[in-house]
């Protein structure tokens, strides 16, 4: 566990924050926080990044170790993958607020997590940390064959068919066992987890497709898409079939996805984008109907849309003198 020691000693009653079957996986608050007496050594202070990963690594192996931390010796890959989601968005909120000092903090819990993986990997004998990166830098190199090697790729999309088509020939190269039991030809769009959730999942299946070349030749032809399944939506909407209906609607989001990639947007980062600005202007609507003594609640549909409105009136403002800053 990264240390964190309470003030004056005391130790603070933890409380769980989720269970993953037997296992209790708790806050991130809490899980950094340890007595005085057990404080960990602080990292090496002028060391370099080897030097630092070694440390760190070597602390994490020290965690779980027996007479190390309970919390830590409980975990399992399964245990931890609530964690390592919580990392993963926590990193994204602290790029979207553009804080530097609290980025290097979130990208460092993050490689906690890769490293308790690994570490898990580790004890189990099935791999190690050291395989974990020289199987990246490997990658890296072998996919770079336009810095590493002869190849030519003067423009991004190059980059990304070559890397496709890299990607594809190694797991051909990989497959090995029963060549009866897999495609003659691994499928571009192997290797998408279906655990994903589905907006990052259309978001990565479009993007390998539209790297082999199955794309639109310009925006206009995603809009026609989008109008196109609108109308097949509102003809579903007049009939009695709601499987139909959900299955038009997939299709409308799905297009939608396609208009962000297309214009070179995660479509994930920018619903979050929509959802802060609602967020912000539905709790300006909140705050200017209590000056008033009301709640929402109470207001007619009217109503409602006035405060809107002027909510949004506000947010632009605000956000153009952002700008002009």
């Amino acid at each position: 566990m990264p240390p964190r020691q309470l003030k004056r000693g005391k130790k603070k009653k933890l409380k769980p924050k989720h269970r993953v079957g037997a296992k209790q996986v708790r806050s991130k608050s809490a899980r950094r926080q340890i007595p005085k007496a057990r404080a960990a050594s602080l990292a090496p202070a002028g060391k370099g990044i080897g030097d630092l990963f070694e440390a760190f690594v070597t602390l994490q192996a020290r965690l779980r170790a027996p007479g190390g931390c309970p919390w830590d010796r409980e975990q399992t890959h399964d245990t931890l993958k609530t964690c390592l989601i919580e990392e993963a968005y926590e990193v994204l909120d602290a790029l979207d607020k553009g804080d530097a000092k609290g980025l290097a903090e979130e990208l460092g819990d993050l490689l906690l997590q890769i490293v308790f993986h690994a570490d898990l990997g580790r004890e189990a004998g099935r791999f190690d940390i050291s395989e974990v990166v020289s199987g990246i830098h490997n990658k890296m190199v072998r996919r770079h064959p336009h810095v590493f090697g002869d190849v030519k790729a003067e423009t991004s999309g190059q980059v990304l068919k070559n890397w496709a088509k890299l990607k594809a020939e190694e797991k051909q190269a990989g497959s090995g066992g029963d060549a009866s039991a897999r495609p003659l030809l691994p499928s571009v769009l192997d290797g998408i987890p279906r655990s994903l959730p589905a907006l990052l999942e259309a978001y990565q299946l479009t993007r390998r497709a539209a790297q082999v070349g199955f794309d639109w030749e310009n925006i206009e032809g995603i809009f026609d898409k989008l109008h196109e399944e609108a109308s097949e939506l509102r003809a579903a909407l007049a009939g009695p079939d709601r499987a139909c209906r959900e299955e038009e609607l997939g299709d409308l989001l799905f297009v939608a996805v396609n208009i962000a990639r297309f214009l070179g947007f995660d479509p994930e980062i920018a619903l979050k984008h929509s959802n802060l600005k609602f967020k912000s202007r539905f709790q300006s609507m909140e705050a200017e109907a209590a000056h008033s003594g009301k709640r929402l609640a109470q207001l007619s549909k009217e109503e409602l849309e006035i405060l809107w409105e002027a909510a949004k009136a506000r947010s632009r403002v605000a956000r153009s003198q952002g700008h002009e800053s």
